[in-house]
Protein backbone atom coordinates (compact mmCIF):
# COMPACT_ATOMS: atom_id res chain seq x y z
CA UNK A 1 0.00 0.00 0.00
CA UNK A 2 1.12 3.48 -0.78
CA UNK A 3 2.89 5.89 1.94
CA UNK A 4 -0.17 8.44 1.69
CA UNK A 5 -2.59 6.00 1.40
CA UNK A 6 -1.73 3.91 4.50
CA UNK A 7 -1.68 6.95 6.46
CA UNK A 8 -5.13 7.73 5.31
CA UNK A 9 -6.12 4.89 6.47
CA UNK A 10 -4.39 4.78 9.73
CA UNK A 11 -5.53 8.19 10.46
CA UNK A 12 -9.75 6.79 9.92
CA UNK A 13 -8.77 3.44 11.69
CA UNK A 14 -7.35 5.52 15.04
CA UNK A 15 -10.27 8.21 14.68
CA UNK A 16 -12.72 5.19 14.44
CA UNK A 17 -11.53 3.30 17.22
CA UNK A 18 -11.74 6.71 19.34
CA UNK A 19 -15.28 7.08 19.00
CA UNK A 20 -14.95 10.46 17.70
CA UNK A 21 -16.89 11.74 14.89
CA UNK A 22 -14.68 13.11 11.86
CA UNK A 23 -15.56 14.32 8.42
CA UNK A 24 -13.60 13.42 5.15
CA UNK A 25 -13.26 16.32 2.47
CA UNK A 26 -12.37 15.08 -0.83
CA UNK A 27 -11.79 17.34 -4.05
CA UNK A 28 -14.15 15.92 -6.92
CA UNK A 29 -14.11 18.16 -9.39
CA UNK A 30 -11.51 21.37 -10.14
CA UNK A 31 -11.83 24.38 -12.60
CA UNK A 32 -8.80 27.08 -13.56
CA UNK A 33 -5.73 27.58 -11.43
CA UNK A 34 -6.59 26.11 -8.37
CA UNK A 35 -4.08 24.00 -6.50
CA UNK A 36 -6.49 21.47 -5.31
CA UNK A 37 -6.43 18.54 -7.71
CA UNK A 38 -9.20 16.20 -8.09
CA UNK A 39 -8.59 13.17 -5.37
CA UNK A 40 -7.27 15.62 -2.16
CA UNK A 41 -8.11 14.83 1.07
CA UNK A 42 -8.95 15.97 3.95
CA UNK A 43 -9.94 14.86 6.97
CA UNK A 44 -11.46 17.16 9.86
CA UNK A 45 -12.16 15.97 13.69
CA UNK A 46 -15.14 17.41 15.73
CA UNK A 47 -13.32 20.06 16.51
CA UNK A 48 -12.74 21.19 13.84
CA UNK A 49 -9.14 20.38 13.69
CA UNK A 50 -7.60 18.91 10.43
CA UNK A 51 -5.82 15.45 11.21
CA UNK A 52 -4.47 14.42 7.79
CA UNK A 53 -4.18 16.02 4.31
CA UNK A 54 -5.13 19.30 2.38
CA UNK A 55 -7.52 20.50 -0.41
CA UNK A 56 -4.94 22.76 -1.95
CA UNK A 57 -4.13 25.54 0.76
CA UNK A 58 -5.47 27.67 3.50
CA UNK A 59 -8.00 29.36 0.92
CA UNK A 60 -10.05 26.70 0.76
CA UNK A 61 -9.72 24.89 4.19
CA UNK A 62 -10.86 27.53 5.80
CA UNK A 63 -15.17 27.57 4.55
CA UNK A 64 -14.67 23.65 4.15
CA UNK A 65 -13.97 23.03 7.91
CA UNK A 66 -17.49 24.57 8.75
CA UNK A 67 -18.98 22.77 6.11
CA UNK A 68 -17.11 19.41 8.15
CA UNK A 69 -18.80 20.58 11.20
CA UNK A 70 -22.28 21.19 9.86
CA UNK A 71 -22.47 17.48 8.21
CA UNK A 72 -20.90 16.10 11.24
CA UNK A 73 -24.02 17.57 13.39
CA UNK A 74 -26.98 16.63 10.48
CA UNK A 75 -25.55 13.38 9.23
CA UNK A 76 -26.06 14.49 6.11
CA UNK A 77 -22.99 15.09 3.32
CA UNK A 78 -23.02 17.85 1.60
CA UNK A 79 -21.01 18.16 -1.85
CA UNK A 80 -20.16 22.30 -2.03
CA UNK A 81 -18.97 24.44 -5.07
CA UNK A 82 -16.04 26.47 -3.77
CA UNK A 83 -15.42 29.87 -5.78
CA UNK A 84 -12.07 31.15 -5.11
CA UNK A 85 -12.26 34.13 -8.23
CA UNK A 86 -13.33 37.40 -8.14
CA UNK A 87 -17.04 38.25 -6.87
CA UNK A 88 -18.15 39.39 -10.02
CA UNK A 89 -17.16 35.98 -11.53
CA UNK A 90 -18.52 33.77 -8.48
CA UNK A 91 -22.49 35.51 -9.37
CA UNK A 92 -22.04 34.52 -13.16
CA UNK A 93 -21.09 30.78 -12.09
CA UNK A 94 -23.91 30.49 -9.25
CA UNK A 95 -26.47 30.67 -12.29
CA UNK A 96 -24.87 27.61 -13.72
CA UNK A 97 -24.76 25.34 -10.81
CA UNK A 98 -27.89 26.10 -8.62
CA UNK A 99 -28.44 22.90 -7.53
CA UNK A 100 -25.06 22.51 -5.64
CA UNK A 101 -24.56 24.65 -1.81
CA UNK A 102 -22.04 27.57 -2.82
CA UNK A 103 -19.44 29.19 -0.94
CA UNK A 104 -17.43 32.30 -1.65
CA UNK A 105 -13.90 33.30 -0.71
CA UNK A 106 -12.78 36.50 -2.22
CA UNK A 107 -8.66 35.50 -2.81
CA UNK A 108 -6.10 35.94 -4.96
CA UNK A 109 -5.80 31.70 -4.77
CA UNK A 110 -8.16 31.46 -8.52
CA UNK A 111 -9.85 28.42 -9.58
CA UNK A 112 -13.10 26.76 -9.04
CA UNK A 113 -13.60 23.71 -6.54
CA UNK A 114 -16.38 20.96 -5.99
CA UNK A 115 -15.73 19.00 -2.61
CA UNK A 116 -17.36 16.40 -1.35
CA UNK A 117 -18.10 16.48 2.59
CA UNK A 118 -18.82 12.94 4.00
CA UNK A 119 -19.56 12.68 7.82
CA UNK A 120 -18.43 9.67 9.52
CA UNK A 121 -20.21 9.21 13.25
CA UNK A 122 -19.43 6.72 16.22
CA UNK A 123 -22.41 3.99 16.37
CA UNK A 124 -24.71 4.43 18.68
CA UNK A 125 -23.29 2.51 21.74
CA UNK A 126 -24.59 1.05 25.05
CA UNK A 127 -22.64 0.81 28.00
CA UNK A 128 -23.73 -1.44 30.44
CA UNK A 129 -23.02 -1.03 33.94
CA UNK A 130 -23.69 -4.22 35.53
CA UNK A 131 -23.53 -5.85 39.20
CA UNK A 132 -21.54 -9.12 37.89
CA UNK A 133 -22.71 -12.21 38.40
CA UNK A 134 -26.36 -14.10 36.27
CA UNK A 135 -28.61 -11.11 35.56
CA UNK A 136 -31.20 -11.64 33.17
CA UNK A 137 -32.14 -8.18 32.47
CA UNK A 138 -28.47 -7.89 31.16
CA UNK A 139 -28.86 -10.52 28.81
CA UNK A 140 -32.33 -9.47 27.46
CA UNK A 141 -30.62 -5.61 27.10
CA UNK A 142 -27.47 -6.76 25.13
CA UNK A 143 -29.77 -8.84 22.63
CA UNK A 144 -32.65 -6.29 21.90
CA UNK A 145 -29.22 -3.29 22.33
CA UNK A 146 -27.95 -5.34 18.88
CA UNK A 147 -31.03 -6.12 17.03
CA UNK A 148 -31.50 -2.27 17.49
CA UNK A 149 -28.15 -1.48 15.50
CA UNK A 150 -26.63 -0.43 18.73
CA UNK A 151 -22.90 -1.21 19.67
CA UNK A 152 -22.62 -3.16 23.41
CA UNK A 153 -20.18 -2.44 25.96
CA UNK A 154 -20.37 -4.30 29.77
CA UNK A 155 -18.73 -3.39 32.61
CA UNK A 156 -18.89 -6.37 34.48
CA UNK A 157 -16.69 -7.27 37.01
CA UNK A 158 -18.02 -11.15 37.51
CA UNK A 159 -19.59 -11.64 34.47
CA UNK A 160 -22.08 -14.68 33.63
CA UNK A 161 -23.22 -13.71 30.23
CA UNK A 162 -24.78 -15.68 27.46
CA UNK A 163 -25.18 -13.20 25.05
CA UNK A 164 -22.14 -11.96 24.27
CA UNK A 165 -21.38 -7.54 24.01
CA UNK A 166 -19.02 -6.40 21.80
CA UNK A 167 -16.97 -5.79 24.38
CA UNK A 168 -16.34 -6.69 27.72
CA UNK A 169 -14.50 -5.10 30.53
CA UNK A 170 -13.51 -6.94 33.87
CA UNK A 171 -11.21 -4.50 35.24
CA UNK A 172 -11.86 -0.91 35.92
CA UNK A 173 -12.99 1.64 38.75
CA UNK A 174 -16.45 2.61 39.95
CA UNK A 175 -14.99 6.12 41.01
CA UNK A 176 -13.66 6.58 36.46
CA UNK A 177 -15.05 6.08 33.61
CA UNK A 178 -12.90 8.77 31.51
CA UNK A 179 -11.40 5.81 29.47
CA UNK A 180 -14.88 4.90 27.77
CA UNK A 181 -14.80 8.70 25.98
CA UNK A 182 -18.41 9.08 26.40
CA UNK A 183 -20.02 11.33 23.99
CA UNK A 184 -24.09 12.38 22.39
CA UNK A 185 -23.57 8.86 20.92
CA UNK A 186 -23.05 6.90 24.20
CA UNK A 187 -26.16 5.84 26.22
CA UNK A 188 -25.09 4.30 29.74
CA UNK A 189 -27.86 2.27 32.00
CA UNK A 190 -26.46 1.26 35.56
CA UNK A 191 -27.79 -2.46 36.61
CA UNK A 192 -26.16 -1.90 40.26
CA UNK A 193 -27.22 -1.97 43.53
CA UNK A 194 -26.23 -0.57 46.77
CA UNK A 195 -23.31 1.77 47.19
CA UNK A 196 -22.09 1.29 44.08
CA UNK A 197 -25.01 3.19 42.42
CA UNK A 198 -23.93 6.10 44.27
CA UNK A 199 -20.04 6.03 43.32
CA UNK A 200 -20.91 5.14 39.61
CA UNK A 201 -23.35 8.24 39.27
CA UNK A 202 -20.97 10.62 40.93
CA UNK A 203 -18.16 9.65 38.56
CA UNK A 204 -20.80 9.76 36.11
CA UNK A 205 -21.36 13.32 36.59
CA UNK A 206 -17.38 14.50 35.25
CA UNK A 207 -18.81 12.61 31.63
CA UNK A 208 -21.14 13.82 29.51
CA UNK A 209 -22.83 10.79 27.65
CA UNK A 210 -26.30 11.66 25.50
CA UNK A 211 -28.36 9.51 28.28
CA UNK A 212 -28.11 8.15 31.52
CA UNK A 213 -30.25 5.69 33.47
CA UNK A 214 -30.56 4.09 36.78
CA UNK A 215 -32.59 0.71 37.38
CA UNK A 216 -33.82 0.63 40.77
CA UNK A 217 -36.97 1.76 42.86
CA UNK A 218 -38.10 5.15 43.66
CA UNK A 219 -36.86 4.60 46.95
CA UNK A 220 -33.43 3.59 46.11
CA UNK A 221 -33.29 6.61 43.69
CA UNK A 222 -34.50 8.92 46.47
CA UNK A 223 -31.55 7.48 49.04
CA UNK A 224 -28.74 8.07 45.52
CA UNK A 225 -29.67 11.34 44.74
CA UNK A 226 -29.91 12.59 48.44
CA UNK A 227 -26.19 11.13 48.87
CA UNK A 228 -25.07 12.68 45.83
CA UNK A 229 -26.55 16.20 46.79
CA UNK A 230 -24.79 15.37 50.09
CA UNK A 231 -20.99 15.14 48.05
CA UNK A 232 -21.79 17.78 46.10
CA UNK A 233 -23.54 16.55 42.64
CA UNK A 234 -24.92 19.04 40.72
CA UNK A 235 -29.01 19.14 40.75
CA UNK A 236 -28.69 19.35 36.87
CA UNK A 237 -26.52 16.21 36.59
CA UNK A 238 -28.98 14.84 38.76
CA UNK A 239 -32.13 15.87 36.22
CA UNK A 240 -30.46 14.66 33.31
CA UNK A 241 -30.45 11.05 34.99
CA UNK A 242 -33.52 8.92 34.33
CA UNK A 243 -34.46 7.16 37.73
CA UNK A 244 -35.67 4.74 37.43
CA UNK A 245 -35.12 4.02 34.50
CA UNK A 246 -37.63 2.43 31.48
CA UNK A 247 -40.72 3.54 29.25
CA UNK A 248 -44.28 3.22 31.15
CA UNK A 249 -45.03 -0.38 29.48
CA UNK A 250 -46.29 -2.32 32.66
CA UNK A 251 -43.05 -4.31 32.33
CA UNK A 252 -42.94 -7.84 34.64
CA UNK A 253 -40.06 -9.66 33.13
CA UNK A 254 -36.70 -9.06 32.59
CA UNK A 255 -37.04 -9.33 28.97
CA UNK A 256 -39.55 -6.89 29.72
CA UNK A 257 -37.97 -4.32 31.50
CA UNK A 258 -35.20 -4.38 29.44
CA UNK A 259 -37.79 -3.49 26.37
CA UNK A 260 -39.00 -0.66 28.77
CA UNK A 261 -35.33 0.54 28.86
CA UNK A 262 -34.82 0.04 25.01
CA UNK A 263 -37.73 2.06 24.57
CA UNK A 264 -36.83 5.10 26.78
CA UNK A 265 -33.48 5.01 24.85
CA UNK A 266 -34.65 4.79 21.00
CA UNK A 267 -37.16 7.70 22.22
CA UNK A 268 -34.38 10.01 23.22
CA UNK A 269 -31.85 8.57 20.05
CA UNK A 270 -34.92 9.86 17.69
CA UNK A 271 -35.85 13.08 19.96
CA UNK A 272 -38.98 12.01 21.23
CA UNK A 273 -40.49 11.83 24.41
CA UNK A 274 -41.90 8.59 26.64
CA UNK A 275 -44.83 8.56 29.13
CA UNK A 276 -43.36 7.82 32.72
CA UNK A 277 -44.77 6.07 35.51
CA UNK A 278 -47.24 8.42 37.96
CA UNK A 279 -45.49 10.02 40.73
CA UNK A 280 -47.65 8.22 43.27
CA UNK A 281 -46.67 4.64 42.09
CA UNK A 282 -43.89 2.97 43.70
CA UNK A 283 -41.86 1.84 41.17
CA UNK A 284 -39.87 -1.58 42.09
CA UNK A 285 -42.23 -1.82 45.52
CA UNK A 286 -43.83 -5.68 45.44
CA UNK A 287 -47.65 -5.35 45.82
CA UNK A 288 -48.53 -8.56 46.14
CA UNK A 289 -52.26 -9.88 47.43
CA UNK A 290 -53.87 -12.86 47.36
CA UNK A 291 -56.32 -13.98 45.23
CA UNK A 292 -58.03 -17.73 44.80
CA UNK A 293 -54.80 -18.74 46.58
CA UNK A 294 -52.31 -16.91 44.05
CA UNK A 295 -49.62 -14.51 44.51
CA UNK A 296 -50.02 -11.62 42.12
CA UNK A 297 -46.65 -9.23 42.15
CA UNK A 298 -46.79 -6.19 40.55
CA UNK A 299 -43.47 -4.56 39.08
CA UNK A 300 -43.80 -1.57 37.15
CA UNK A 301 -41.29 -0.52 34.14
CA UNK A 302 -37.81 0.82 35.60
CA UNK A 303 -38.18 -1.75 38.49
CA UNK A 304 -36.10 -4.48 39.60
CA UNK A 305 -36.64 -7.71 38.38
CA UNK A 306 -38.11 -10.73 40.68
CA UNK A 307 -35.89 -13.01 38.74
CA UNK A 308 -32.70 -11.50 39.63
CA UNK A 309 -30.90 -11.16 43.08
CA UNK A 310 -31.22 -7.57 42.85
CA UNK A 311 -32.31 -5.65 46.04
CA UNK A 312 -32.85 -1.92 46.60
CA UNK A 313 -32.74 -1.34 50.25
CA UNK A 314 -30.36 1.08 50.79
CA UNK A 315 -27.03 -0.27 52.06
Amino acid sequence: MPIIASKFAEVLQRLAEERKPFAVATVVKTEGSSLGKPGFKMVIDGKGEITYGTLGGVCPEGPIIAVALEVMKTGTPKLVRVYLESAEQSVMEMVKHQSLDEIHVETFCGGVMEIFVEPFLPQNRLVIIAQGGKDDVEEALIKFAKILGFEVWSLNPLPMLKEQPDKLITDYRDEDFSFLNLSERDYVVILTKGERDIKILEALSREKPRFIGLLASRKRVTYDFNRLREKGVSEDFLKRVSAPVGADVGAVTPEEIALSIMAEIVATVRGRSVRRKDEEVVVGEVKAFEEGGDNVVDIGAGSCSPYTSRTDSPA
